[in-house]
């Protein structure tokens, strides 16, 4: 598949066949997977190799957060790759080994019973197990003029978007590895880039702080939050306040990139599944829920640390019991 199937995907089924009706019953699959990031694909190709039909439901665009990642260098045996080539080389793998991914959103789920029933726009899907890999989100900072700016100077994808504004001024909120990445990466081609960050020491890993209070173009704001973003059609300012009693500050800036961690979408699941209080499904290592057939993996349940490794290491983790438990149906 080429580079530029990656975003075709939003808009089709690529090479998986026809779009089923709508309402059309589908045949019942061994293994559903909801999600193709890093977690999903691995569950897939796991299952797969265990001796089972694996369908998989993305209602984006396969590799997750990963694919919006300019550089990945702490895969194991990887010593480089883009987010791109890393998402693409994992769905080329998956469906090598013939995994069906369908690109529809899930609508509904009853997960209880022996037969799992999903409902996505296109028809209704029986599965005998499910894995739930549906990953998290960008949090959102909450600020003035966030919503309304969105598109026209916010944004949640350095890699996205951080070409439209070469040789310009930009901030990016964040103090974890994203932030910290993004920063380096807006800063090779931005005139300047401000990085807030509410506390008084970065989060990220040590080379990577180190890497970014070398760059001469980086300015680091510590102790600061957003108040508001300002600008009439476009963005144009950020106004910080400070954590710790300072001055209130206008930056102007043409764009502002929001890295300040996820949050897991799994509200559907509420009454099927138990949840933590930040919302992460509440499973532990080997990624079984208590109803049967159900497993999920990824940065969508409890853990210490959201990394590819750990995604795909939940997958295959999640596929194994999966096929353990078919073994015994």
């Amino acid at each position: 598949m080429r580079l530029g199937g990656l975003n075709n995907c939003l808009f089709g089924f690529a090479e998986t066949g026809a779009i089923p009706e709508k309402g059309m019953v589908i045949n019942m699959k061994d293994i559903v997977v909801i999600g193709a990031g890093p977690a999903g694909l691995t569950a897939a190709i796991y299952g797969i190799r265990a001796g089972y039909q694996v369908t998989v439901l993305e209602e984006n665009i396969y590799g997750g957060q990963v694919a919006s990642t300019p550089t990945v260098e702490n895969y194991p045996g990887i010593e480089s790759i883009t987010g791109v080539d890393f998402s693409i080389s994992l769905y080329n793998q998956a469906t090598a080994l013939g995994a069906e991914i369908l690109f529809e959103k899930l609508e509904s789920c009853d997960l209880k019973g022996e037969v799992k029933k999903l409902q996505t726009a296109n028809g209704a899907i029986e599965a005998r197990a499910v894995i739930i890999a549906n990953g998290a989100k960008r949090a959102k900072l909450g600020c003035e003029g966030e919503e309304r700016l969105t598109g026209r100077g916010v944004s949640y994808c350095a890699t996205c978007d951080g070409a439209f504004y070469k040789g310009k001024e930009v901030a990016i909120v964040g103090g974890g590895n994203t932030a910290l990445e993004d920063a380096l990466f807006l800063s090779n081609n931005c005139s300047a880039v401000h990085l807030v960050h509410r506390r008084d020491q970065f989060r990220g890993v040590p080379i990577l702080q180190e890497s970014v209070k070398k760059r001469e173009n980086i300015v680091i704001h510590y102790n600061a939050v957003p108040r508001a973003i300002t600008g009439e059609n476009a963005v144009e300012a950020i106004v910080l306040d400070s954590t710790v009693g300072g001055e209130s500050e206008t930056i102007p800036v043409s764009g502002v990139f929001v890295a300040i961690g996820t949050k897991p979408e799994n509200e559907r699941y509420k009454d099927q599944l138990p949840l933590t209080d930040g919302g992460y499904f509440d499973v532990g290592e080997d990624c079984t829920t208590p109803l049967p057939g159900v497993y999920v993996a990824g940065d969508s349940r409890r853990k210490p640390l959201r990394q590819i490794v750990t995604a795909t290491a939940d997958g295959a983790v999640a596929a194994t019991m999966a096929a353990g438990y078919l073994n015994q149906q």
